[in-house]
């Protein structure tokens, strides 16, 4: 029985894939020959630094749990069920990847800010959202969810159900199906789709300036911090955007680990 041939790609796909490559890489590569390496250290770990980077590292990790916590839900009910408008929903959850941030963060204030159409309600209250650190939170939450939903919506139709229908056909109840067996069988969907939300979070900018503001300690993520350090001192601002392409590239690269592990 002979040999099956492995199909060999085209010469030229090369020379653009090279080239795609090529512009992914040379602006990093431009960012770590700009950077002052006689006082990179003291650059990145000043106080308004650390805090920023402090902060984006909790409010992106609170941002991707969130989005765990109601993405997983929303792309089960997208990938399992079937009900008029489907199409519709699942455009509106996917519209914050076409969206300029800026418009996102815009929607945000004029919905949960202090003249909003839901913020007049909480300032009754005594509660204020905008500005705030929820505020960071939700604008990260906003641009990140699609991410995980599209990864593990894909994932879930990609399983197929006969596995579900077994489990069902044993008795097993719709939840313990879900725990059980739809969710060990999507985990590679889950953590690729969770990384991507936290690496969306951590780079979040337009939205997070528009409905949070930028007040140190509070609202001044890092990539906030790179564009005000970016007019004061250029330096600090190359340093601090190096941290972030490497914390960005460390998170990849373990979720990639574990996916492969899974």
């Amino acid at each position: 029985m002979g040999q099956t041939r492995a199909v060999g790609l085209p010469r030229w796909v090369v020379v653009p894939a090279a080239l795609g490559a090529l512009f992914v890489l040379l602006p990093l590569v431009a960012i770590v020959a700009q950077v002052d390496w006689s006082n990179f250290w003291g650059l990145i770990t000043s106080e308004s630094s650390r805090t920023a980077l402090w902060l984006s590292l909790r409010t992106s990790t609170a941002s991707t749990v969130v989005c765990v916590l109601i993405g997983v839900p929303m792309a089960l009910v997208l990938a399992r069920t079937s009900f008029p408008g489907q199409g519709v929903v699942r455009s509106v959850v996917l519209l914050p990847l076409v969206l300029p941030p800026v418009v996102g963060g815009l929607a945000l204030l004029y919905t949960f800010g202090k003249r909003g159409l839901i913020g007049q309600s909480i300032e009754v209250v005594g509660t204020t959202v905008a500005f705030s650190t929820i505020a960071v939170v939700m604008a990260q939450v906003f641009v990140a969810l699609p991410f995980l939903v599209v990864s593990l919506e894909g994932a879930l139709r990609t399983g197929g159900e006969r596995y579900e229908v077994v489990a069902a056909s044993l008795g097993a109840g719709p939840t313990t199906v879900f725990l059980r067996v739809t969710l060990p069988l999507a985990m590679p969907g889950l953590v690729s789709g969770a990384v991507l939300a936290f690496a969306r979070s951590l780079g979040e900018f337009g939205a997070t300036v528009t409905f949070a503001g930028s007040k140190e300690g509070v609202t001044r993520t890092l990539p906030l911090e790179i564009y005000l350090q970016r007019e004061t001192d250029p330096d600090a601002a190359i340093a601090l955007a190096l941290v972030l392409v490497v914390v960005a590239v460390l998170v990849i690269g373990l979720a990639r680990q574990g996916r492969s592990a899974l």
